[in-house]
């Protein structure tokens, strides 16, 4: 009887290798000259040009034990691990191949022998599966296996009928399963082979080989019919060992108890510690052969399922209570279990493990600032009884913190949640959108001579906060995308300060303008930008005199645009504190405008407000106006902050110190931006409009202090206005503009009723216009002043006086023409009505074309409009018979 894993496979090789197959080693994880593969997913990948006929081996038949990773791609494990028995990223596959030389019937006696005879498997256990439309391997099962047909199951493409990826080799399999009886089994009624739960559990899968599908989903037939096996040594052991679980095989025993020991608790002890140490088990693995591969963490391709595997299992070591890098040490765990089959293990251990510890060190600070973020998104989301993660946000803790989201989804799984993964990826195109757009942008920005320039001088010392006149020496000058040593009176430049009061564009809130003033030079600044590594652009004209690199220059920020947008700036925080307290927690910023003359704020909710909504969220932030609350702002670690209760915003990324602004106990954010010194110095808050920008994300846009009394005193003159036209009194112009709407609409009903009693009665009578033409009645008819629309309720007027002919209906209106055409359904075969329309057309200069009962057309010669409808007669006369629709 085999013991252990090691045994089997010894056995699996010796038993197809004295039957003829040549030993292969296993492929590497990186697939080699195959860019449809991210990682070799299954023991033949390495023989794809064999079974294609594009390569040839010096060998038919092979035994190999591939080393297989299905974390990406369209074979994709990654989010089933550590909640089944038997789901794993990195596995092993035992497999044996024919290319060319046995088919069918070898390769079943091969298989069920191994398992038989070999594995010690019981044969009254074992079920087998076909394809339905494979008779001729469902009779061999039958009759030269002796398997009864009571455990033969034909199943279809989904379950029997394997392909590697979207194009590649495919074909027909059949499966060899065990029952491991009903204690493991879903418990319904109709469990059966087939079934999601794991009593019937695939041991292997003979994959008959025999087409080849092409990008345009043809199967073609290969070459030469061949065979490729594959049976996962995880679950093979763990049935041949008689364990519930591949976990509790000797394959992941020697890991487990490592990590036991590492988190002070063995495995077995509680399911949901026992889960998290599955995961770290699987990934262990997964990562330390990747890493021996070559792969490194990144943020694209490989490198990135690398990187979610990592921080998966790095998110459920801090499950377990391990708040330190600890995975690292656990790389050795692997390599003394396995490099006695992968000697390559040992060498690269010590940089595996620097590496492994490397990306853990990173990861724990994007726990630490992601996971408060991602406990408050999953608490609010069960609070409000829902059962979906937003998908927005989701993304957004995974462009803020690189949060994964498979790493969301095991948390709101684990809450009984799912993820909005429809919204999750229109954020993420629409990010992606925004980042070709800006990529020029970027990309020239940080290649361009000032960067260069600018590299041996500290960043910008911003002084803004504080003050609004400052001197800085002038570190560079750019001029039409050059950096230059002098600008002169009249031309536009950007100007780098070693110290500015101006706050550059940031965080929604616009760049200040204001002068530069120098000794022979005066600057007026339009805009303040930001390079991406921080020094400060002041973008203007020289007005005076020249500019020079080294001269010190006083810059004022020009004071009434700057208390205008912080008075913005202190509403939109009220504003976003008044939304979450009327509408909900949910509400999120999804981005914000912060100007001197207005104020834009986008935010997530799931209907548009109604107008109490709006009357509810103004009243309450004019109402912490005139709390006149102090307006206080103190930096902080950025743990602290968040534990404080601040509101971080996803589509900001914040360093270890951050900026707190809070409005007394209302409001209280990370934030950059200038403000008021008290909410009462907003004045006025007023809202102009709300909508909806996106899927579950609305918008408003508001005024604040002067522009919010401008516009009060602006509708207050309207409305004045408005009476004097409706000839009321302010207090009744509402009851006056509901009295005329609704006169209005009496007089549009009565007009639209003279309108059809019109076309009535243009419709009625001229039965003497009906002509008969080998037997079919045609009636053709012209009502100018219609549209298409009106022609069409003319003709359910008029169309029963020749229900079993031709109806033609002609109209100019404005100058063009509109015929409708209306074929008896019986009479279609002869002439057509998009035959007939098209004839007509071409007359009055358009076209026309439709369905064989019912057409229409168009054309810009009205004065041709009578001879094409007199055309109609000898048209039909002359193609009876002839016409057929094309």
């Amino acid at each position: 009887m085999i013991a252990t894993s090691l045994e089997l496979r010894q056995a699996f090789v010796r038993y197809f290798s004295t039957r003829g197959h040549t030993v292969v080693p296993s492929g590497p994880l990186i697939p080699q000259a195959d860019p449809t593969l991210l990682f070799t997913n299954a023991g033949m990948n390495q023989f794809k040009g064999v079974f294609l006929g594009e390569e040839s081996r010096p060998y038919s038949r092979a035994v190999s034990i591939q080393k297989c990773m299905r974390a990406g791609g369209k074979h994709n494990d990654l989010e089933n691990v550590g909640f089944t028995r038997r789901h794993h990223t990195f596995f092993e596959m035992l497999g044996n191949f024919s290319f060319g030389d046995y088919f069918k019937e070898e390769a079943i006696a091969f298989g069920w022998e191994f398992l038989t005879q070999i594995a010690g498997l019981p044969a009254d256990r074992l079920w087998v599966t076909v394809f339905r439309e494979d008779q001729e391997a469902y009779d061999l099962w039958h009759t030269r296996m002796g398997i009864p047909e009571s455990r033969l199951v034909r199943l279809d493409e989904t379950d029997n009928f394997w392909q590697m990826g979207e194009t590649g080799p495919c074909g027909p399999c059949s499966e060899i399963l065990i029952d491991q009886g009903e204690a493991f089994g879903c418990g319904r009624s109709t469990c059966a082979v087939g079934c999601d739960c794991d009593r019937y559990l695939e041991i292997w899968n003979l994959v008959f080989m025999q087409f080849d599908r092409d990008p345009g989903g043809t199967l073609n037939p290969l070459p030469r019919p061949s065979i490729d096996t594959g049976m996962g040594l995880e679950r093979l052991a763990a049935v041949t060992q008689g364990v519930t679980s591949n976990y509790d095989s000797d394959v992941f025993s020697p890991i487990l108890e490592r990590i036991g020991k590492s988190i002070g608790q063995g495995y077995g002890a509680s399911p949901t510690a026992d889960r998290s140490m599955r995961v770290i088990a699987d990934h262990l693995r997964a990562m330390t052969f990747l890493i021996t591969e070559g792969v490194l963490p990144s943020n694209e391709g490989r490198g990135y399922v690398l990187r979610r595997i990592m921080r998966r299992a790095s998110r459920h070591g801090r499950l377990l209570g391990m708040e330190q890098e600890f995975l690292y040490d656990l790389v050795s765990s692997v390599v003394d279990h396995m490099d006695s089959v992968y000697p390559d293990l040992r060498s690269m251990k010590d940089m595996v493990s620097e590496i492994v510890q490397g990306e853990e060190t990173r990861f724990i600070g994007t726990l630490e600032q992601a996971l408060p973020l991602l406990n408050q998104i999953l608490t609010e989301a069960k609070q409000q009884g829902g059962q979906i993660l937003e998908g927005e946000a989701v993304f957004k803790l995974y462009d803020t913190y690189g949060f994964p989201l498979d790493l969301v989804e095991d948390a709101a799984r684990e809450e009984g949640l799912a993820v909005d993964h429809v919204g999750y990826q229109q954020a993420l195109e629409a990010q992606r959108d925004r980042a070709r757009k800006t990529a020029r942008f970027n990309q020239e920005d940080s290649r361009s001579e000032l960067v260069q320039a600018l590299e041996r001088f500290p960043l910008t010392q911003f002084v803004g906060y504080a003050h609004q006149e400052g001197r800085g020496r002038l570190l560079a000058l750019v001029k039409d995308q050059h950096v230059v040593k002098e600008a002169k009176q009249g031309e536009t430049v950007e100007c780098v300060l070693e110290t500015t009061p101006f706050y550059p564009e940031g965080g929604g809130q616009v760049g200040d303008q204001g002068t530069l003033v120098g000794p022979s030079a005066r600057i007026v600044v339009h805009d303040t930008t930001k390079l991406a590594k921080g020094w400060v652009l002041h973008k203007g004209q020289v007005i005076e005199g020249s500019v020079q690199i080294g001269d010190v220059l006083t810059a004022t920020v020009q004071g009434q645009l700057r208390q205008s947008t912080a008075r913005n700036h202190t509403a939109t925080h009220l504003l976003h504190a008044a939304l979450r307290e009327i509408l909900g927690p949910h509400v999120k910023q999804h981005g914000s405008l912060v100007a001197p003359n207005r104020l834009r704020f986008d935010f997530s909710h799931f209907k548009g407000l109604t107008t109490r909504n709006i009357e509810e969220i103004e009243g309450l932030v004019n109402e912490q106006i005139r709390r006149n609350l102090p307006v206080k702002v103190e930096e902080m670690g950025i743990q602290d902050a968040l534990g404080r209760g601040a509101l971080a915003f996803f589509g900001d990324k914040y360093g270890d110190q951050v900026r707190v602004v809070e409005m007394g106990s209302f409001s209280q954010e990370l934030c950059g931006g200038t403000h008021c010194a008290r909410t009462g110095d907003v004045g006025l808050f007023r809202i102009v409009s709300e909508g909806g920008i996106a899927a579950g994300i609305r918008r408003i846009e508001a005024l604040s202090g002067e522009g919010a009394v401008a516009q009060t005193q602006h509708q207050e003159a309207e409305w004045r206005e408005l009476a004097a036209v409706l000839k009321a009194g302010p207090n009744e112009v509402v009851e006056k503009a509901k009295k005329l709407v609704g006169t209005l609409r009496d007089t549009e009903r009565e007009l639209e009723r003279v309108k059809h009693k019109m076309l009535d009665q243009q419709g009625a009578g001229r039965e003497a216009s009906i002509r008969v033409i080998g037997g079919i009645p045609i009636l053709i008819q012209r009502i100018d002043g219609l549209t298409i629309q009106e022609l069409r309720t003319v003709s359910d007027k008029v169309r029963h006086k020749v229900s079993s002919g031709l109806l033609v209906l002609g109209s100019v209106k404005e100058g063009k023409v509109s015929l409708l055409v209306i074929v008896a359904k019986e009479q279609t075969h002869k002439i057509p009505a998009g035959k007939v329309a098209q004839h007509a057309a071409q007359l009055v200069g358009g076209s026309g074309g439709g369905r064989p009962d019912m057409a229409q057309a168009g054309g810009n010669q009205p004065e041709k409009l009578d001879e094409a409808l007199q055309s109609v007669y000898d048209y039909v006369a002359s193609h009876i018979g002839a016409l057929k629709e094309e």
